[in-house]
Protein backbone atom coordinates (compact mmCIF):
# COMPACT_ATOMS: atom_id res chain seq x y z
CA UNK A 1 0.00 0.00 0.00
CA UNK A 2 0.95 3.84 -0.48
CA UNK A 3 2.41 6.07 2.08
CA UNK A 4 -1.28 7.71 1.88
CA UNK A 5 -3.08 4.88 2.27
CA UNK A 6 -1.48 3.69 4.96
CA UNK A 7 -2.17 6.94 6.98
CA UNK A 8 -5.66 7.28 5.85
CA UNK A 9 -5.94 3.53 8.00
CA UNK A 10 -4.25 4.61 10.76
CA UNK A 11 -6.62 8.09 11.04
CA UNK A 12 -9.79 5.69 10.60
CA UNK A 13 -8.25 3.40 13.61
CA UNK A 14 -7.15 6.34 15.95
CA UNK A 15 -3.38 6.20 15.60
CA UNK A 16 -2.19 9.55 17.04
CA UNK A 17 0.65 11.42 15.13
CA UNK A 18 0.27 9.18 12.05
CA UNK A 19 1.53 12.11 9.87
CA UNK A 20 4.69 11.93 10.94
CA UNK A 21 5.44 8.37 10.94
CA UNK A 22 6.94 6.60 8.13
CA UNK A 23 5.81 3.28 6.21
CA UNK A 24 7.48 1.04 8.30
CA UNK A 25 6.02 2.81 11.56
CA UNK A 26 2.40 3.00 10.46
CA UNK A 27 2.52 -0.83 9.29
CA UNK A 28 3.37 -1.55 12.84
CA UNK A 29 1.42 0.39 14.50
CA UNK A 30 -1.69 -0.95 12.44
CA UNK A 31 -0.69 -4.76 13.37
CA UNK A 32 -0.56 -4.08 16.98
CA UNK A 33 -3.81 -2.57 16.42
CA UNK A 34 -5.14 -5.94 15.09
CA UNK A 35 -3.22 -8.04 17.31
CA UNK A 36 -3.87 -5.77 20.41
CA UNK A 37 -7.91 -6.60 19.65
CA UNK A 38 -8.47 -2.94 19.53
CA UNK A 39 -9.16 -2.86 15.94
CA UNK A 40 -13.02 -3.55 15.32
CA UNK A 41 -13.09 -6.61 12.89
CA UNK A 42 -15.33 -3.97 10.42
CA UNK A 43 -12.02 -2.14 9.91
CA UNK A 44 -9.92 -5.36 9.75
CA UNK A 45 -12.16 -6.08 6.85
CA UNK A 46 -11.59 -2.67 5.14
CA UNK A 47 -7.90 -2.98 5.64
CA UNK A 48 -7.63 -6.63 3.90
CA UNK A 49 -9.46 -5.24 1.11
CA UNK A 50 -7.35 -2.18 0.89
CA UNK A 51 -4.16 -4.43 0.82
CA UNK A 52 -5.45 -7.08 -1.24
CA UNK A 53 -4.37 -6.90 -4.63
CA UNK A 54 -6.01 -5.71 -7.35
CA UNK A 55 -7.91 -8.12 -9.54
CA UNK A 56 -5.58 -8.57 -13.01
CA UNK A 57 -7.57 -8.33 -16.10
CA UNK A 58 -8.53 -11.21 -18.24
CA UNK A 59 -5.07 -12.15 -20.35
CA UNK A 60 -5.27 -12.32 -23.74
CA UNK A 61 -3.15 -14.14 -26.55
CA UNK A 62 -1.33 -12.04 -29.42
CA UNK A 63 1.06 -11.19 -31.26
CA UNK A 64 2.01 -8.04 -32.94
CA UNK A 65 4.44 -7.73 -35.91
CA UNK A 66 6.18 -4.48 -36.38
CA UNK A 67 9.02 -3.60 -39.36
CA UNK A 68 11.73 -1.81 -37.77
CA UNK A 69 13.47 -1.54 -41.41
CA UNK A 70 13.95 -3.32 -44.53
CA UNK A 71 16.04 -6.07 -43.43
CA UNK A 72 14.61 -6.34 -39.03
CA UNK A 73 11.12 -6.68 -37.72
CA UNK A 74 9.99 -5.92 -33.97
CA UNK A 75 7.26 -8.94 -32.62
CA UNK A 76 6.41 -8.75 -29.22
CA UNK A 77 3.35 -11.19 -27.71
CA UNK A 78 1.00 -12.03 -24.52
CA UNK A 79 0.02 -15.77 -23.91
CA UNK A 80 -2.65 -16.09 -21.58
CA UNK A 81 -2.35 -18.34 -18.18
CA UNK A 82 -4.72 -20.91 -19.93
CA UNK A 83 -3.23 -20.89 -23.36
CA UNK A 84 0.15 -22.26 -21.64
CA UNK A 85 -1.31 -24.39 -19.26
CA UNK A 86 -3.16 -26.56 -22.34
CA UNK A 87 0.27 -26.04 -24.18
CA UNK A 88 1.99 -27.93 -21.34
CA UNK A 89 -0.62 -30.37 -21.11
CA UNK A 90 -0.59 -31.23 -25.02
CA UNK A 91 3.47 -31.50 -25.24
CA UNK A 92 4.95 -28.22 -25.82
CA UNK A 93 8.48 -27.49 -25.25
CA UNK A 94 9.74 -24.58 -27.63
CA UNK A 95 8.46 -21.36 -27.99
CA UNK A 96 8.40 -20.33 -31.84
CA UNK A 97 7.99 -17.76 -33.98
CA UNK A 98 6.82 -18.70 -37.46
CA UNK A 99 7.77 -15.80 -40.40
CA UNK A 100 5.75 -16.60 -43.61
CA UNK A 101 5.78 -14.18 -46.94
CA UNK A 102 2.02 -13.70 -48.28
CA UNK A 103 2.59 -10.83 -50.74
CA UNK A 104 -0.14 -10.95 -53.11
CA UNK A 105 -2.16 -13.41 -51.00
CA UNK A 106 -5.65 -13.75 -49.00
CA UNK A 107 -7.38 -16.41 -46.62
CA UNK A 108 -4.52 -17.01 -44.78
CA UNK A 109 -2.52 -18.51 -47.41
CA UNK A 110 1.72 -18.20 -48.03
CA UNK A 111 4.08 -18.72 -50.78
CA UNK A 112 5.49 -22.20 -50.53
CA UNK A 113 9.02 -22.69 -49.10
CA UNK A 114 9.14 -18.90 -47.56
CA UNK A 115 8.20 -20.26 -43.98
CA UNK A 116 10.41 -19.62 -41.59
CA UNK A 117 10.75 -20.51 -37.97
CA UNK A 118 12.53 -19.04 -35.32
CA UNK A 119 13.04 -20.60 -31.32
CA UNK A 120 12.73 -18.15 -28.72
CA UNK A 121 12.95 -18.28 -25.04
CA UNK A 122 10.13 -19.45 -23.35
CA UNK A 123 10.16 -16.51 -21.02
CA UNK A 124 10.23 -14.12 -23.55
CA UNK A 125 8.09 -11.47 -25.00
CA UNK A 126 9.33 -9.50 -27.48
CA UNK A 127 12.04 -10.53 -30.07
CA UNK A 128 13.75 -8.98 -33.27
CA UNK A 129 13.18 -11.29 -36.21
CA UNK A 130 15.71 -10.68 -39.69
CA UNK A 131 13.35 -10.19 -42.30
CA UNK A 132 14.25 -12.58 -45.41
CA UNK A 133 13.24 -9.96 -48.24
CA UNK A 134 12.16 -6.04 -48.38
CA UNK A 135 9.30 -5.09 -49.94
CA UNK A 136 6.93 -8.16 -49.29
CA UNK A 137 4.05 -8.59 -47.13
CA UNK A 138 5.02 -10.83 -44.17
CA UNK A 139 2.87 -12.40 -41.60
CA UNK A 140 3.98 -14.05 -38.07
CA UNK A 141 2.61 -17.24 -36.16
CA UNK A 142 3.20 -18.18 -32.33
CA UNK A 143 3.26 -21.21 -31.60
CA UNK A 144 4.59 -24.08 -29.85
CA UNK A 145 6.46 -27.19 -31.34
CA UNK A 146 5.98 -30.04 -29.58
CA UNK A 147 8.99 -32.62 -28.30
CA UNK A 148 7.35 -35.61 -30.38
CA UNK A 149 7.05 -33.68 -33.19
CA UNK A 150 3.77 -31.42 -34.25
CA UNK A 151 2.93 -27.83 -33.94
CA UNK A 152 0.51 -25.90 -31.80
CA UNK A 153 -0.99 -23.06 -32.43
CA UNK A 154 -1.38 -19.75 -30.42
CA UNK A 155 -2.18 -16.61 -32.07
CA UNK A 156 -1.58 -14.77 -35.62
CA UNK A 157 -0.14 -11.54 -36.32
CA UNK A 158 -1.63 -9.11 -38.99
CA UNK A 159 0.10 -8.54 -41.93
CA UNK A 160 2.39 -6.05 -42.52
CA UNK A 161 4.44 -4.91 -45.29
CA UNK A 162 8.03 -4.61 -44.47
CA UNK A 163 9.64 -1.40 -46.64
CA UNK A 164 12.04 -1.72 -49.70
CA UNK A 165 15.77 -1.42 -49.20
CA UNK A 166 15.92 0.80 -52.28
CA UNK A 167 14.26 4.06 -52.74
CA UNK A 168 11.19 4.14 -55.31
CA UNK A 169 11.92 4.38 -58.92
CA UNK A 170 8.35 6.27 -59.00
CA UNK A 171 9.48 9.73 -59.33
CA UNK A 172 6.40 12.27 -59.59
CA UNK A 173 8.21 15.18 -59.98
CA UNK A 174 8.77 16.77 -63.80
CA UNK A 175 11.78 19.09 -64.09
CA UNK A 176 12.15 20.34 -67.31
CA UNK A 177 14.74 22.85 -68.85
CA UNK A 178 13.88 26.30 -69.57
CA UNK A 179 15.47 29.48 -70.17
CA UNK A 180 15.04 33.25 -69.32
CA UNK A 181 15.77 34.62 -72.78
CA UNK A 182 12.41 33.39 -74.06
CA UNK A 183 8.98 32.90 -73.20
CA UNK A 184 8.28 30.26 -70.56
CA UNK A 185 6.72 27.23 -71.97
CA UNK A 186 3.71 25.26 -70.86
CA UNK A 187 4.81 22.51 -68.93
CA UNK A 188 2.86 18.91 -69.59
CA UNK A 189 0.70 18.07 -67.28
CA UNK A 190 -2.69 15.41 -66.93
CA UNK A 191 -4.35 17.84 -64.70
CA UNK A 192 -3.91 20.71 -67.44
CA UNK A 193 -7.04 22.48 -67.88
CA UNK A 194 -8.51 23.28 -71.35
CA UNK A 195 -9.36 26.55 -70.25
CA UNK A 196 -6.18 28.63 -70.99
CA UNK A 197 -7.35 31.69 -68.83
CA UNK A 198 -8.12 29.64 -66.03
CA UNK A 199 -5.15 30.26 -64.11
CA UNK A 200 -5.19 34.31 -65.00
CA UNK A 201 -8.49 34.44 -63.49
CA UNK A 202 -7.88 32.31 -60.36
CA UNK A 203 -4.78 35.04 -59.93
CA UNK A 204 -7.25 37.80 -60.54
CA UNK A 205 -9.88 36.37 -58.54
CA UNK A 206 -7.42 35.90 -55.19
CA UNK A 207 -5.71 39.82 -55.93
CA UNK A 208 -9.02 41.50 -56.42
CA UNK A 209 -8.92 42.66 -52.83
CA UNK A 210 -5.83 43.62 -52.31
CA UNK A 211 -5.88 45.50 -55.48
CA UNK A 212 -8.89 47.52 -55.02
CA UNK A 213 -6.88 48.51 -51.57
CA UNK A 214 -3.71 50.11 -53.66
CA UNK A 215 -1.43 47.46 -52.53
CA UNK A 216 1.27 46.15 -54.71
CA UNK A 217 4.74 46.78 -55.99
CA UNK A 218 5.25 48.63 -59.20
CA UNK A 219 4.99 45.44 -61.34
CA UNK A 220 1.72 45.01 -59.87
CA UNK A 221 0.36 48.26 -60.94
CA UNK A 222 1.81 48.26 -64.25
CA UNK A 223 -0.18 45.19 -65.05
CA UNK A 224 -3.24 46.85 -63.84
CA UNK A 225 -2.53 49.82 -65.77
CA UNK A 226 -1.69 47.14 -69.04
CA UNK A 227 -5.45 45.26 -68.10
CA UNK A 228 -7.06 48.79 -68.32
CA UNK A 229 -5.48 50.23 -71.51
CA UNK A 230 -5.44 46.89 -73.39
CA UNK A 231 -1.83 47.14 -73.60
CA UNK A 232 -0.88 43.30 -73.28
CA UNK A 233 0.42 40.89 -70.47
CA UNK A 234 3.93 42.14 -70.04
CA UNK A 235 4.17 41.84 -66.07
CA UNK A 236 6.10 44.65 -65.89
CA UNK A 237 8.11 47.64 -68.29
CA UNK A 238 11.41 45.51 -67.83
CA UNK A 239 9.90 42.67 -69.73
CA UNK A 240 8.17 39.45 -69.00
CA UNK A 241 10.82 37.95 -66.54
CA UNK A 242 11.33 41.15 -64.74
CA UNK A 243 10.18 41.40 -61.20
CA UNK A 244 11.02 45.21 -60.89
CA UNK A 245 10.83 48.03 -62.88
CA UNK A 246 14.31 49.28 -63.40
CA UNK A 247 16.97 50.67 -66.08
CA UNK A 248 20.13 49.04 -65.84
CA UNK A 249 22.00 52.43 -65.32
CA UNK A 250 22.48 55.78 -66.79
CA UNK A 251 25.98 55.35 -67.71
CA UNK A 252 28.80 57.53 -67.07
CA UNK A 253 32.35 58.21 -67.05
CA UNK A 254 34.68 55.07 -67.28
CA UNK A 255 37.62 53.53 -68.73
CA UNK A 256 35.30 50.16 -70.21
CA UNK A 257 31.98 50.03 -71.55
CA UNK A 258 30.02 46.63 -71.58
CA UNK A 259 26.37 46.14 -72.11
CA UNK A 260 24.78 43.77 -68.79
CA UNK A 261 21.13 42.77 -67.65
CA UNK A 262 19.28 40.72 -65.64
CA UNK A 263 16.02 39.17 -65.14
CA UNK A 264 14.22 37.06 -62.74
CA UNK A 265 10.36 36.39 -61.45
CA UNK A 266 8.81 33.66 -59.58
CA UNK A 267 5.78 31.40 -59.89
CA UNK A 268 3.34 29.91 -57.47
CA UNK A 269 2.17 26.33 -57.57
CA UNK A 270 -0.96 25.25 -55.87
CA UNK A 271 -1.45 21.51 -55.78
CA UNK A 272 -3.70 18.63 -53.58
CA UNK A 273 -5.70 15.75 -54.33
CA UNK A 274 -9.06 14.98 -53.31
CA UNK A 275 -11.88 12.08 -54.27
CA UNK A 276 -11.76 11.63 -57.80
CA UNK A 277 -15.82 12.33 -58.31
CA UNK A 278 -15.56 15.42 -56.31
CA UNK A 279 -15.91 19.17 -57.61
CA UNK A 280 -13.05 21.62 -56.89
CA UNK A 281 -12.99 24.82 -56.81
CA UNK A 282 -10.33 27.83 -55.94
CA UNK A 283 -11.85 31.19 -55.80
CA UNK A 284 -14.79 30.01 -57.20
CA UNK A 285 -13.38 28.73 -60.36
CA UNK A 286 -13.71 25.06 -61.15
CA UNK A 287 -10.91 23.11 -61.53
CA UNK A 288 -10.48 20.10 -63.49
CA UNK A 289 -9.19 16.65 -61.46
CA UNK A 290 -7.47 14.01 -62.86
CA UNK A 291 -8.38 10.38 -62.88
CA UNK A 292 -6.91 10.09 -59.43
CA UNK A 293 -8.39 12.78 -57.82
CA UNK A 294 -5.09 15.27 -58.21
CA UNK A 295 -4.73 18.85 -58.81
CA UNK A 296 -1.83 20.98 -59.76
CA UNK A 297 -2.27 24.66 -61.06
CA UNK A 298 0.78 27.15 -61.74
CA UNK A 299 -0.54 30.80 -61.29
CA UNK A 300 1.63 33.94 -61.29
CA UNK A 301 3.43 34.84 -58.27
CA UNK A 302 3.40 38.84 -58.44
CA UNK A 303 3.83 41.09 -55.60
CA UNK A 304 1.38 41.91 -53.29
CA UNK A 305 -0.94 39.22 -51.65
CA UNK A 306 -2.78 36.56 -52.65
CA UNK A 307 -5.70 34.33 -51.34
CA UNK A 308 -6.76 31.09 -52.59
CA UNK A 309 -9.46 29.69 -51.07
CA UNK A 310 -10.07 25.90 -51.67
CA UNK A 311 -13.22 23.77 -51.64
CA UNK A 312 -13.99 20.47 -52.45
CA UNK A 313 -17.35 19.62 -52.41
CA UNK A 314 -18.59 15.46 -52.71
CA UNK A 315 -20.08 14.20 -55.99
CA UNK A 316 -23.84 13.92 -53.82
CA UNK A 317 -23.92 17.75 -52.35
CA UNK A 318 -23.44 16.04 -48.91
CA UNK A 319 -19.83 16.30 -47.51
CA UNK A 320 -17.69 19.65 -48.10
CA UNK A 321 -13.65 20.22 -47.45
CA UNK A 322 -11.97 23.78 -47.29
CA UNK A 323 -8.76 25.27 -47.01
CA UNK A 324 -8.13 28.75 -47.44
CA UNK A 325 -3.66 29.56 -48.31
CA UNK A 326 -2.65 33.18 -47.96
CA UNK A 327 0.53 34.21 -49.65
CA UNK A 328 2.65 37.49 -50.33
CA UNK A 329 5.16 38.61 -52.18
CA UNK A 330 7.48 41.87 -52.09
CA UNK A 331 10.32 43.13 -54.47
CA UNK A 332 12.45 45.39 -52.22
CA UNK A 333 15.14 46.43 -55.09
CA UNK A 334 14.49 45.68 -58.83
CA UNK A 335 17.41 46.79 -60.97
CA UNK A 336 16.89 44.44 -63.96
CA UNK A 337 16.34 44.53 -67.27
CA UNK A 338 16.07 41.95 -70.48
CA UNK A 339 18.99 40.77 -72.95
CA UNK A 340 17.23 42.45 -75.66
CA UNK A 341 17.25 46.00 -73.52
CA UNK A 342 20.78 45.42 -72.67
CA UNK A 343 22.33 48.68 -74.10
CA UNK A 344 26.34 49.53 -73.38
CA UNK A 345 27.32 51.65 -70.95
CA UNK A 346 30.47 53.15 -69.11
CA UNK A 347 31.48 51.52 -65.55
Amino acid sequence: MSLRQLRDIARAVGIFRYSSENREQLTDAIADKAIGGSLPLADMAAIEAEMAPAPRPAQETRVVFLPRDPQWAYVFWEISDEDRERAQLDGAQQLCLRVADVTGLSGGSTHPHTLQEVVVDSHATEWYLPVPLSDRDYRVELGYRRGGGGWIPLAYSSVARVPALHPSEQILDQFVPFSLETAPSVMPSPVEPADAGLHERLYQTATSRWRRLGRGSEAFHELEEGMESGAGGQLSAAGMWASGRSESGAGGVGARQRSFWLVADAELIVYGATDPSARLTIGGEEVPLSADGTFRIQVPFRDGQQVYSIEAVAADGEQKRSITLEFRRSTPEAHVNTAEEAVAEWF
